[in-house]
């Protein structure tokens, strides 16, 4: 195989595995960047990375966990829903193959416990009624000024905070986690965040977060959330489970884009190994050819 193709395949090749698996990995979406909070502190440059956790779906091959995205949905609900919003979010989507596995009974049952504003009426009135699946999950506060007003600073919207908060780790790492799939950083720092209260005498003192000196309180402790199947109800445990389901909640379609990336793979191999048996079935004669002239000469 000539050098110019054997360097063509593996551009294609390495191109198609940054695609397909690390697609949105490696920057924040533009469209969901967090303006910073006045008086929040800089980011500081060079800030070390949380500890890497074990995930499920870590990996071409990681899938969710099921029973652990419905204990993170619990916590959301019960306590992350009182401050952060989750708008990219419907009900629906609880009930979608790779999520947390909610039938769809449970969904409607879910959805009709929440007070949706809908309107106008015919009296040209808004009103409220019982959510629907196709309903998303209402913020806790109907603007950003509502929020200011009641906490001091508006939390951030929860949808892809797995994927806009992490902490960079520098070249070359950033190059090999590439390369070894691993882009679980935001879950990482979430989870980092969630367990660095380490000091009692300053509730927003966190050990996690750039500066050390985070807006929002320590928000779980052990014990605070009741789990039905036997699961260690302990801040560690919480803040996993919570974090995957924040990354579900930002990578919906991950386990169907790591399947169609696998496919892509095999696909790139088949079609590399064709050529290769192509381009000496072309050449062949022209080998031999050349050798003949060169023998007779």
């Amino acid at each position: 195989m000539s050098l110019r193709l054997r360097t063509g395949l593996g551009a294609m090749a390495v191109a198609a595995a940054f695609f397909c698996f690390n697609s949105a990995g490696f920057s924040e979406p533009e469209a969901k960047k967090e303006a910073p909070v006045p008086g929040a502190p800089p980011v500081e440059e060079g800030h070390h990375a949380p500890e890497r956790q074990a995930w499920s779906f870590y990996g071409p091959f990681g899938k969710f966990d099921q029973a652990q995205l419905q204990r993170g949905f619990k916590i959301y609900k019960e306590v992350c829903s009182n401050c952060h919003s989750i708008n990219d979010l419907a009900f629906r989507n609880l009930s979608d193959p790779g999520g947390p596995g909610f039938s769809e009974a449970q969904v409607k049952a879910l959805a009709e416990t929440y007070k949706i504003k809908d309107g106008p009426n015919d009296a040209g009135e808004m009103f409220e009624r019982p959510g629907r699946p196709s309903d998303h999950l209402p913020a806790p506060f109907p603007n950003k000024q509502a929020a200011i007003a009641a906490l001091g600073a508006a939390p951030p919207d929860m949808s892809v905070l797995a994927k806009a908060r992490a902490v960079s780790r520098g070249f070359p790492y950033f190059i090999t986690d590439g390369f070894i799939q691993y882009q679980e950083h935001g879950p990482d720092y979430i989870y980092a965040i969630l367990t660095g209260y380490t000091h009692d005498d300053d509730p927003n003192y966190d050990e996690a977060y750039p500066g050390h000196h985070i807006a929002m309180p320590k928000p779980l402790a052990d014990g605070a959330v009741d789990y039905t199947d036997g699961t260690p109800q302990t801040l560690q445990q919480y803040a996993k489970d919570v974090s995957a389901f924040l990354m579900w909640s930002a990578e919906p379609k991950l386990e169907e884009r790591k399947e169609i990336g696998l496919r892509v793979m095999v696909f790139l191999i088949v079609f590399a190994t064709l050529l290769y048996f192509v381009k000496r079935r072309i050449w062949a004669k022209v080998h031999d050819e050349a050798a003949h002239a060169h023998g007779a000469a």
